[in-house]
């Protein structure tokens, strides 16, 4: 087999974006859009030349809340906290007042001001969530509409909160038998409970975000969700690249080099993509595995590979700085998640935006974000991931299918940006709150901005309780610091 030479590039950096420096999977990298990808009938579409992004209405004065389990800065971020602070940041750019709840990890400021929004740090990973309640019900008068994230257990917000006031709850993907993966079986229990009963419940006349049409599938048939629910996608960041100068070539990367990228979690299953140098050592000698990424299971991983006697090809990198992380990246042929549970897959996209495809499970949330056949390849029931990225290499050693396969990756990836996110989420709020602009605008949409997907699963409608406009006090002035 013959691998062509991977074309790397370089990321122009964003400006003023802040270093996710807990989630290395979660930072998207930048990609220019192929000419000519999509179609007529394709709703996700890229806009053509010269038509200005659509941002969404004007917020001005409106005051929200977004609560989320951790913000990005911290050690075991991810692509939720990577989705709760980017459109936290375009709701503050169109002119809402912002405050951002979460834990806080020991080094981190109580108070802070980030781009514009204000983050509150209060309690730990489990008494965050009191924590958070006694504040918003404290300060239940200072908010028009509360973003509820819930990553697997609820802030239950709308307890707390005045029924004039606002509450869309945002869920990723639905834990389910996650829980079992860290707690014991009674807690576990809890955890479902509260996941499914106790939320249902109590979010039952909430408009709902997701992330992917499987998670929204889940939610309905695991937890009973009877709230309306609305799909609004992860972003990226496309932008100009520039070429690398200083590219490693085959013999520092392996031919072929697979990559995988993300947390170092035990629900990731990463063990499972290092297990592909022993499974695939004779079919491919020069292979070599890259695993990007840092957590609790980065230990057990080494000692894994010390093991196995895997440790001339596998490359345990860690946390990589965002342009070295996008070197390996866009130097890999072929990008693997073993994960079992996604609400959509950032990294398949971060990936795809240099032209890497993916091997994944077919799971929800993974089986939307790869295009089987066409951006990568599912391991469906039945299937040896090794035996999937065996036919991935096989087909992608063949120079025309490889940059087929690289082409679609890029248009697929350029669909999904975080300001046709922002732009859905701003119309959102402005529809819970009686504001104009709420209506989806005709004619070309932004990368990324497809259209609103119908939600007929429901016989539960919304029932509006008023938008609420409680006295304006921006009692949210946190300490500025430097970003």
């Amino acid at each position: 087999m013959v691998f062509q030479k991977v074309h790397r590039t370089r990321q122009e950096a964003e400006p003023a974006l802040p270093a996710v420096t807990g989630a290395p999977a979660a930072a998207v990298p930048a990609q220019v859009p192929p000419a000519g990808t999509g179609t007529p009938a394709d709703p996700g579409a890229p806009t053509a030349p010269g038509v200005p992004a659509d941002l969404g209405p004007r917020l001005d004065g409106v005051r929200l809340v977004m609560v989320n389990w951790r913000d990005p800065w911290q050690s075991a971020a991810g692509g939720a906290e990577e989705y709760s602070w980017r459109i936290s940041r375009h709701l503050a750019e169109r002119g809402a007042i912002v405050t951002f709840l979460t834990s806080r990890e020991p080094h981190q400021a109580r108070v802070e001001t980030r781009d514009g929004v204000v983050i509150r740090r209060m309690g730990g990973r489990f008494t965050v969530y009191p924590r958070v309640m006694a504040w918003l019900a404290l300060w239940r008068r200072e908010y028009q509409l509360a973003f509820d994230c819930m990553n697997g257990v609820p802030f239950l917000c709308r307890l707390v909160l005045r029924r004039s006031t606002r509450v869309v709850s945002v869920v990723h993907h639905v834990h389910d038998l996650q829980f079992n993966a860290y707690f014991p079986a009674p807690v576990a229990w809890l955890g479902r409970r509260l996941e499914s009963t106790v939320a249902s419940r109590v979010y039952r006349r909430c408009t709902t975000v997701t992330v992917s049409e499987s998670s929204r599938r889940a939610m309905r048939e695991k937890l009973g969700w009877r709230a309306p629910i609305e799909i609004i996608h992860n972003g990226g960041l496309p932008g100009p690249q520039k070429p690398l100068d200083d590219a490693p070539g085959p013999a520092d990367m392996g031919c072929p080099a697979v990559v995988s990228l993300g947390r170092l979690v035990v629900q990731k299953r990463v063990s499972r993509v290092v297990d592909l140098a022993r499974a695939l050592r004779e079919e491919h000698p020069g292979l070599k595995v890259h695993i990007i990424g840092r957590g609790p299971e980065g230990e057990p991983l080494a000692d894994q590979v010390a093991r196995d006697g895997t440790g001339d090809r596998v490359r345990l990198h860690g946390f990589l700085p965002e342009e070295e992380k996008n070197s390996v990246l866009a130097s890999c042929h072929l990008h693997v998640t073993a994960s079992e549970f996604e609400g959509w897959g950032l990294t398949v996209i971060e990936a795809a935006r240099l032209g890497v495809p993916t091997v994944a499970y077919d799971v929800d949330g993974l089986r939307d974000s790869v295009r089987d056949g066409e951006t990568g390849w599912l391991v469906r029931e039945g299937e040896e991931l090794a035996d999937v990225v065996a036919r991935a290499l096989e087909e992608l050693s063949d120079p025309l299918r490889a940059e087929a396969v690289r082409r679609a990756c890029r248009a697929w990836a350029s669909r999904f940006t975080w300001e046709a996110s922002g732009a859905r989420m701003t119309r959102l709020v402005a529809r819970e709150l009686g504001l104009p602009g709420a209506a989806e605008p005709d004619g070309p949409r932004t990368p990324g901005a497809s259209a609103p997907a119908p939600d007929t699963t429901t016989s539960d409608p919304l029932t509006p309780d008023g938008p609420g406009a409680p006295a304006a006090r921006n009692t949210a002035a946190g300490r500025k610091t430097k970003t």
